[in-house]
């Protein structure tokens, strides 16, 4: 209260406020921490309900762009669209983009529209009927893959017929998207100035209030303009990239398997600065000290009235709360750690009968029944560590390094195990369908998931555990079939094998041959 006391009755009066933010927005912006609030889901829902029942703009429903983590696959929010929505709300139109698809390898070639098939396989198992679905597309916010396209197609169907909504579960990167959105040809040349960005946080539910950007109207000058750029771009190689264009370039395929960049046709010209010199300031005598003129508030851009009377705009709402998800169970430490945020390594192993594969200790997978070997690929972040062992000595380790540094998440030791819900099982039987391809993927919650692969006709009895109160799911088929192929050689005297990275693919490019 004294904080906002200072700002308001200050010289400036109420405009002192307008360069503050709250201690929550601080803690995420600086220091990638948050403040544990307990909202409930149903606060989020209803924010989001509220704005997309507002009366049509322009004579026009909104777009919903719903952004859905691949990885997350079958996406737990999107059969509840249509209850936000109700049976009253004029949406125009839904596009939905699968995002994060940097962070998994290419299992086999065409693995993209494999991909893309999944997404559109849960679009029909949500039941999102009466929804006009225009597209769905893949991409990564962190890299800028796919998004050239994504906002080429939003400017081809879409064009600035009306307002757009972002939309989709928490973590699942909308604050990313938004944020790249706000500096691309999709957004006003100007709006970047007098915009906040999103706050971009691995904590689930970081994003409270609706952010917004104007959108550019797309004429047939500035798309002519623009399918330019990108043809010029397209004949660029690596090796004609800037020094610091290359740098960066090569911080990105680090961090992703697929990689493009985002560029802007339509640069908003800036005057030269003025400076502001004060020679009285700046002379002293030798028995004074330097004397430092009190810093000027960084004046905040403002719209213009007729900039924005016709805006339609992009709004960036509060992330779903996932319920029955293992990462509403962990401290921020631990989200940062389970969350993957770089290019996912996999990792297989090949287990007997009678033997245990444990991700951290938010997981575990036992092999009950079968006549010969089979391979486990576990798909997680890579700092969560995997771990084997025998059915008879398995309960012990955990009991031993449940909080410990073995399995390091959860972590705190026995203290923060007494509050961490027991491991449940549940029995899953399994048919082979051949020694290159899995059968199935068992997802253990947001934690990352073990894809099974066996002999054909072998018939499997596992049992798997998650932590009571989050959900373990059978996917059939699994998302990257083939994940057990990308492994190097048997590690002498263990179950695991070498891992192997395979090389990233950046698009806009002109290929030379060379990843």
């Amino acid at each position: 209260a004294e904080k906002y006391r200072s700002l308001s009755e200050g010289p400036a009066g109420a405009a002192g406020l307008r360069g503050a933010v709250c201690q929550r927005c601080w803690l995420l912006a600086h220091h990638g921490r948050a403040l544990r609030l307990q909202l409930p889901p149903e606060q989020h829902r209803l924010v989001v309900s509220a704005a997309l029942r507002r009366p049509p703009r322009h004579g026009r429903g909104p777009l919903l762009l719903y952004l859905l983590d691949v990885l997350e696959l079958p996406d737990p929010v999107l059969p509840q669209l249509p209850g936000l929505l109700g049976p009253d709300v004029p949406v125009a139109g839904l596009l939905v983009v699968g995002n994060k698809v940097d962070l998994l390898p290419a299992d086999s070639p065409g693995h993209l529209g494999r991909l893309r098939q999944r997404v559109e396989a849960a679009c029909a198992q949500a039941g999102l009927r009466g929804t006009p679905l225009v597209d769905v597309r893949l991409v990564s916010a962190k890299t800028g893959f796919g998004l050239e396209g994504l906002i080429s197609r939003l400017q081809r169907s879409w064009k600035c017929a009306g307002d757009v909504y972002l939309l989709g579960a928490t973590n699942s990167g909308k604050s990313t998207l938004f944020n790249t959105l706000l500096h691309s040809d999709y957004c006003k040349s100007r709006a970047p100035d007098a915009v906040n960005r999103a706050t971009v946080s691995p904590w689930p539910g970081t994003t409270l209030n609706l952010l917004k950007f104007p959108i550019i109207n797309p004429t047939c000058d500035r798309i002519f303009r623009r399918q330019e750029r990108l043809k010029e771009e397209a004949t660029k190689t690596e090796d004609q990239l800037s020094s610091e264009e290359k740098k960066y370039l090569n911080h990105l395929k680090k961090q992703g398997y697929l990689v493009g960049e985002v560029g802007r046709t339509f640069q908003r010209q800036k005057s030269s600065p003025v400076v502001d010199f004060d020679p009285d300031m700046l002379s002293y005598s030798i028995d004074e000290d330097p004397r430092h003129s009190p810093r000027k508030r960084e004046e905040r851009e403002e719209f213009t009235h007729n900039e924005v009377k016709d805006a339609r705009w992009c709004f960036d709402t509060p992330g779903i709360v996932k319920e029955n998800c293992v990462l509403n169970l962990l401290t921020e430490k631990e989200v940062k750690l389970v969350l993957p945020t770089q290019a996912i390594i996999p990792r297989t192993f090949i287990l007997k009968p009678g033997m245990v594969l444990f991700l951290a200790a938010l997981g575990r997978v036992d092999y009950l029944q079968g006549e010969k070997p089979a391979w486990f690929s576990v798909v997680a972040s890579n700092l969560l560590p995997v771990h084997t062992a025998t059915l008879s000595n398995a309960d012990a380790i955990y009991e031993k390094h449940a909080g410990q540094e073995l399995l390091k998440v959860p972590m705190g030791g026995e203290e923060r195990m007494k509050e961490f819900p027991p491991l449940v099982p549940q029995d899953i039987t399994l048919k082979g369908v051949g020694t290159t391809e899995a059968v199935a993927d068992i997802k253990l919650s947001s934690a990352g998931w073990v894809a099974v692969t066996a002999h054909a006709e072998e018939k499997l009895l596992l049992r798997a555990y998650t932590p009571k109160g989050t959900m373990l799911v059978v996917r059939e088929p699994p998302l990257l079939p083939y994940i057990s192929t990308i492994r190097g050689a048997r590690i002498a005297g263990t179950a695991a094998y070498r891992t192997k990275k395979p090389p990233s693919l950046v698009e806009n490019l002109k290929n030379t041959g060379r990843r």
